[in-house]
């Protein structure tokens, strides 16, 4: 495993491949068992992984309990990133949900408990509520920052729009940055192209993307009659193979796969990462996460990654139709730095 700064605004080394925990856990009908969940971390933490992504909602609060298990005794070999704005387990009411500083409160405050920690790493809004002012957001960060009880904030799940102002009212203040941004990304979800990744880069935020397998879509099991998310979560975090295009994209991802001589989800999780995101992996049996674990090892030349990009183009949106010209298609293609050929931190 290697390891790459977390964005512009913070000096944290974080692993190139982020393990989620939303399957740690058989709350919501689906998931992992303890033993499992805690094989995962292991097999994770043993391949030098060390960015966790987790949120209190999360199996009904099992995802952080079990966590909280398998972090103990090393709990600082770990960045440990939860989040707020969804209540877990018996907690609800209006006041513990959307983004107000009193639901972040409650929520903190939860998920220490859970994981068995006094401090957060990086505390996630986990969706926009689309009425908390960016001001009480950046003012509540900035609290729990000075408090000890969080390191680093971020946004998941947010308007650009949304996501520029809270980063430029925190700057200006010169409190608690924004450090990070989350957001889903794959080849069958690339509308997070036309303005979320272009401002996180812009905004020089850690950027981090969940889903890059599209629910499971692209690993090309359904089409073996397997059934994972396609009814696990009730069908939700789940993209289908429902049109000619998304046809397309998989049999193009299967064929780049045979190429390389690796699975298409190692390949799809390595095209995220092109992207200049972090993927986050959630996987549900160690086998599982294995395999997501070898995208590290993938190298894509540029004529494979521009078939990719082709068979998953979308259509650009405006400005854009009019500052690219008619006709064109939109895709983000990242940089250099963004490859996982790129420099990567050695840590010893």
């Amino acid at each position: 495993m290697r390891y790459k700064l977390f964005g512009e605004h913070t000096g944290l080394r974080v692993s190139e491949l982020v393990l989620g925990t939303g399957n740690f856990g058989t709350g919501w009908g689906y998931g992992a068992e303890r033993d499992e969940s805690l094989g995962i971390f292991d097999a994770y933490a043993e391949a030098g992984g060390n960015f966790i992504d987790t949120a209190g909602v999360y199996q009904g609060g099992q995802a952080e309990e079990f966590l909280g298990e398998a972090l103990a005794g090393r709990r600082e070999d770990f960045v440990v990133a939860t989040k707020y704005s969804m209540p877990a387990g018996s907690r609800g009411g209006i006041l513990a949900t959307g983004n107000s500083r009193k639901a972040m409160v409650i929520s903190v405050e939860d998920s220490l408990k859970r994981l068995k920690t006094d401090y957060i790493d990086l505390l996630w809004i986990h969706m926009s509520d689309g009425v908390t002012p960016a001001e009480e957001i950046v003012r509540g960060f900035d609290d729990l920052v000075r408090s000890g009880k969080i390191l680093y904030a971020g946004l998941s799940d947010f308007p650009a729009w949304r996501v520029a102002r809270a980063a430029t009212i925190a700057e200006l203040r010169g409190v608690a940055p924004i450090a990070g941004l989350q957001y889903e990304h794959s080849l069958v979800e690339r509308t997070t192209e036309q303005e979320l990744l272009p401002a996180g880069k812009a905004l020089g935020l850690g950027l981090v993307a969940w889903s890059p397998l599209g629910g499971g879509m692209l690993t090309g099991k359904y089409r073996r009659g397997e059934k994972g998310r396609r009814e696990g979560f009730g069908g939700n975090v789940f993209q289908p193979e429902n049109s000619l295009q998304r046809t397309e994209i998989l049999d193009t991802l299967i064929a780049v796969a045979q190429e390389v001589g690796v699975t298409s989800g190692e390949v799809a999780i390595a095209w995220v990462a092109a992207k200049g995101s972090l993927p986050i992996i959630g996987p549900r049996t160690v086998a599982q996460l294995e395999n997501n674990l070898a995208a590290a090892n993938v190298r894509l030349s540029v004529e494979q990654i521009a078939r990719l990009d082709d068979a998953s183009a979308i259509p650009t949106v405006f400005p854009y139709t009019v500052l690219n010209g008619p006709g064109t298609r939109q895709g983000y293609t990242g940089g250099k730095s963004d490859h996982f050929d790129a420099p990567a931190l050695s840590v010893a």
